[in-house]
């Protein structure tokens, strides 16, 4: 027996002896006195695996001479289980506890990192602890699916397994934040994050990513992440077809939208007169949404509508007499599609603005 075992064994072999001569049982105190010692083993770093094998170890040398007959024998083989399992009890009691106590330093750790509420200095060397370094640039990446995940579900291991497996440490972080699955990584290894949007994609059943930008320093990972979590409401509002989407790439949005009145005033002087054709404003948005995203061109647009040529140009004449503004017109064009722009993301006309 390892002497450095000794000290979670005490007791034990007068327990053995005691058992021999009278067949009791462990008492309530001997058993958690067990659990108590494994508790301190788990603490201490070692293996339940040798504490058990030094027990029987203990057990064979300190055997009881007195134990000769099938009963004492039996008396003492019951008294080691009962022994060991108390002793197994409390070295796993120690080492759920160490979990949970892990888990909340790394949840709390997630929360200040992702809301920027702790002081940065601090944050900084808490980082360092779950592998990442922010003195470094970083981005985020927020893959919102069609149900809510935290950090022990399945689709949440599926990704983070297949980003370890891929890239090894790279100091990434997966985590969940609000029921999102969320990426932090280098900002300079965007293959990292381009993966873990198309893991989060097939495992989610076809969520939508958003990709925030490289931001530097200890407060750069909350600037990247609010940034994916804007592109992703902007991704929402303007309902685009893409599910992985850049906030680099969507940068105008929130220029547009910065005065909200200039914009509104905008949507209603441009297109505020399409609500006098028949079937309301909606058609019509929807037709000039078409016609822009085809690149202006009529055969394309009409495509996507499910129209004919003939049907989609009528309906770009039919908003001309009413706006004033020609859409084949590149003098109109800037202008119609800004208000279309900003109709979507105020939600108009299914919204008064």
């Amino acid at each position: 027996m390892t002497q450095q075992y000794e000290p979670y064994l005490t007791g034990y072999a007068e327990i053995l002896a005691e058992v021999a001569g009278t067949g009791r049982r462990l008492n309530r105190d001997e058993l958690e006195d067990r659990r108590r010692l494994g508790e301190q083993a788990a603490e201490a770093g070692h293996s339940l695996r040798d504490l058990v094998r030094g027990h029987l170890d203990a057990t064979r040398a300190g055997w009881p001479g007195t134990a000769r007959d099938a009963g004492t024998t039996d008396s003492v083989l019951a008294a080691v289980a009962q022994a060991v399992d108390a002793f197994a009890e409390g070295y796993e009691r120690a080492q759920r506890l160490a979990v949970r106590q892990e888990e909340a330093a790394r949840r709390e750790f997630i929360d200040d990192l992702l809301y920027g509420r702790s002081d940065l200095g601090r944050l900084a060397e808490r980082a360092e602890r779950f592998g990442l370094v922010l003195s470094r640039a970083h981005a985020v990446a927020v893959a919102q699916g069609p149900e809510a995940y935290d950090d022990t579900a399945p689709v949440t291991r599926l990704v983070e397994t297949a980003l370890i497996s891929r890239f090894g440490d790279r100091r990434v972080l997966i985590t969940t934040k609000n029921g999102q699955l969320i990426c932090v990584a280098p900002g300079d290894e965007d293959d990292v994050l381009a993966f873990f949007a198309k893991q989060a994609y097939a495992a989610t059943d076809g969520s939508r990513v958003a990709i925030g930008r490289p931001q530097p320093g200890p407060g750069g990972v909350v600037h990247s992440y609010e940034e994916a979590l804007s592109a992703l409401e902007l991704a929402e509002r303007l309902e685009l077809d893409e599910p992985v989407v850049r906030a680099a790439d969507l940068l105008v949005y929130p220029v547009l939208t910065r005065d909200r009145q200039a914009m509104a005033d905008l949507v209603l002087s441009v297109l505020g007169p399409l609500r006098g054709a028949r079937g309301g404003a909606e058609p019509l948005l929807r037709t000039l949404e078409a016609y822009f995203d085809a690149g202006c061109t009529a055969a394309e647009a009409a495509r996507r509508l499910s129209l004919s040529v003939r049907a989609l140009t009528y309906r770009l004449e039919r908003i001309h007499q009413l706006t004033g503004a020609n859409p084949a017109d590149p003098v109109h064009r800037y202008t119609l599609q800004t208000a279309v722009i900003g109709a979507r993301l105020l939600g108009w006309p299914g919204q008064e603005i």
